[in-house]
C-alpha cells in the first residue's frame, strides 16, 4: 500500500512539473518627450542574442537602431525558435505609455525574454532588454531598461532618413512638430559598438542651433522604461 502511495506522489509530482507556464509583459515608457518605435518582444532559446556589449552591432541590429524595422530582429529569433510578438502598441509607444504583449505558454526551448525598440529622437540609439532568464515562479517581476547605442551612427543630432548607413534622425509623425530644423550637427563620429547610451544634448533653437532635438523637452537620462512581467 505505502509503495502505491509513494508511486503515485511521484507520478503526481512529475505531472505538476510539465504544467505550461504562461507570461504577460507590460512595456512602459518612462521619458517625458521619447517615442518607442514598434517594439519587438521575444521568447527565445538561451543560444540566441539582441547583441553583446562591447562588440559591434549586428546588421539586423543597426536598422533597427537607425531607423526602427524590427524585421529582420524578428526573422533571427524566429529562425531560432523564438515565439514573438511584434508591435503591441499598433505604432509608436508615445512618452508616459504603456503597452501588453501576450506570450501565453511560450514553449520549454524559450526560456529568455528580449524588447527592443528604437528611440526617437535619436541617431541610433535603443532600448532593449536582453537575454534575461525568464523566472518560472508564479508571480509579478518589475524590470528598469537601460537606452543603449548601436554604436553604428555618428550622434549628430540632426535630420535625416533613418536608412541603415544614412547619416541622420528619421523623423516621422507625430515628431515633425516637435524637432527643431536647421542644426548644423553635434560633432562626433560612431563608436563603433553597442554600449549604454550617453543621451542626447539637444538645444534651445529649434530653427537652427547645433542639434535638431528640442532639449527642454526630449533629453532623458536612464533608465528610459520599465517592463513588469507577470508569470502564471
Amino acid at each position: 500500500m505505502k509503495k502505491k502511495l509513494f508511486a503515485g506522489l511521484i507520478a503526481f509530482t512529475l505531472a505538476s512539473s510539465t504544467f505550461a507556464v504562461e507570461y504577460s509583459v507590460k512595456i512602459e515608457n518612462l521619458t517625458h518627450g521619447t517615442y518607442f518605435t514598434p517594439l519587438l518582444v521575444s521568447a527565445h532559446p538561451a543560444a540566441a542574442t539582441l547583441f553583446t556589449s562591447g562588440m559591434p552591432a549586428s546588421a539586423n541590429l543597426q536598422t533597427m537602431a537607425e531607423g526602427g524595422d524590427i524585421s529582420g530582429l524578428d526573422a533571427d529569433f524566429v529562425a531560432a525558435g523564438a515565439k514573438n510578438i511584434v508591435n503591441p502598441a499598433a505604432g509608436l509607444l508615445m512618452p508616459g505609455k504603456y503597452t501588453m504583449a501576450d506570450l501565453g505558454d511560450p514553449g520549454v526551448a524559450n526560456t529568455r525574454l528580449s524588447i527592443a525598440a528604437m528611440l526617437l529622437p535619436t541617431n541610433d540609439g535603443f532600448v532593449a532588454l536582453n537575454n534575461l532568464t525568464l523566472p518560472t515562479q508564479p508571480g509579478t517581476y518589475t524590470y528598469l531598461l537601460n537606452a543603449y547605442d548601436a554604436g553604428t551612427e555618428a550622434n549628430d543630432e540632426i535630420r535625416g532618413s533613418g536608412a541603415k548607413g544614412m547619416a541622420g534622425m528619421p523623423v516621422p509623425p507625430p515628431l515633425e512638430a516637435l524637432v527643431g530644423k536647421g542644426g548644423t550637427g553635434v560633432a562626433t563620429t560612431a563608436e563603433g559598438f553597442v554600449h549604454i547610451h550617453r543621451g542626447v544634448l539637444g538645444d534651445h533653437n529649434l530653427g537652427g542651433g547645433t542639434s535638431d532635438i528640442n532639449a527642454s523637452s526630449q533629453r532623458w537620462l536612464n533608465p528610459v522604461a520599465r517592463v513588469t512581467l507577470t508569470v502564471k
